[in-house]
């Protein structure tokens, strides 16, 4: 499905103690890389006991492992039209508990960037999805490519995950990237009157694609 990748390598590796808006705090292992093959600055957080989630392998539980897709407006502000920061926020707290990784990738808007990304809000406000609102932009449905993401898990060590997702795109790709998927793990749906229609959108969309594709090994 895809061409070999070039390697990447850990550019800088360092301790941050995190703090969440409410109140919950751990310590994150923060790698930023070289190599990567979009030369975007993404991050990946070694949580919990990440180092011995590696040493488990290939034998013991798989790494969790959540791929995050930036998103400004949710993650930072709070925004409730979509459901980015509570999801951020749950993976946080079940990648520290189980041991793994959050990979915070550069990809804002389903990869358009953050000016389109509120120009499809004002498209949403005149009735398209936000999938629809994507197109009428001259973009993709969605644009996220995770390669960058399999490039790092491989830097990382990550042979095998537990991938933490609800969506299906995620895994398929990382399986034709070769990266081993154990099992998906569901994240909570956090559903507000701010943004009904943007998960039905979503779980519409979702629904379709696994209609769609064959099941993964």
């Amino acid at each position: 499905m895809y061409g070999a990748l070039p390697v990447a390598t850990v550019r800088t590796q360092v301790t941050v103690p995190l703090r969440l808006p409410d109140g919950y705090a751990t310590t994150a292992r923060v790698f930023t890389f070289d190599g990567l093959v979009d030369g975007r600055e993404h991050l990946a957080f070694g949580l919990g006991d990440w180092a011995g989630a590696l040493r488990r392998q290939p034998a013991g539980p798989a790494p969790l492992v959540r791929p995050h897709s930036e998103c400004l407006t949710g993650d930072v502000f709070g925004s409730q039209r979509c459901d980015c920061g509570p999801q951020l926020r749950e993976a946080v707290e079940r990648i520290a508990d189980a041991g793994g990784f959050l990979l915070y990738l550069r990809q804002e808007g389903r990869g358009i960037g953050l000016y389109p990304k509120l120009d499809a809000y004002a498209l949403q406000d005149a009735g398209l999805d936000t999938y629809e609102a994507n197109v009428a932009l001259g973009h993709g449905e969605d644009e996220r490519d995770y390669r960058a993401a399999a490039q790092m898990l491989a830097v990382l060590g990550v042979r095998r995950l537990a991938l933490l997702s609800n969506n299906p795109e995620k895994a398929e790709q990382l399986d034709g990237l070769g990266v081993a998927v154990t099992e998906v793990v569901p994240t909570g749906v956090y559903l507000s009157p701010a943004n009904a229609d943007y998960l039905a959108a979503k779980a519409s969309r979702a629904a379709a694609r696994t209609a769609d594709s064959p099941s993964l090994t």
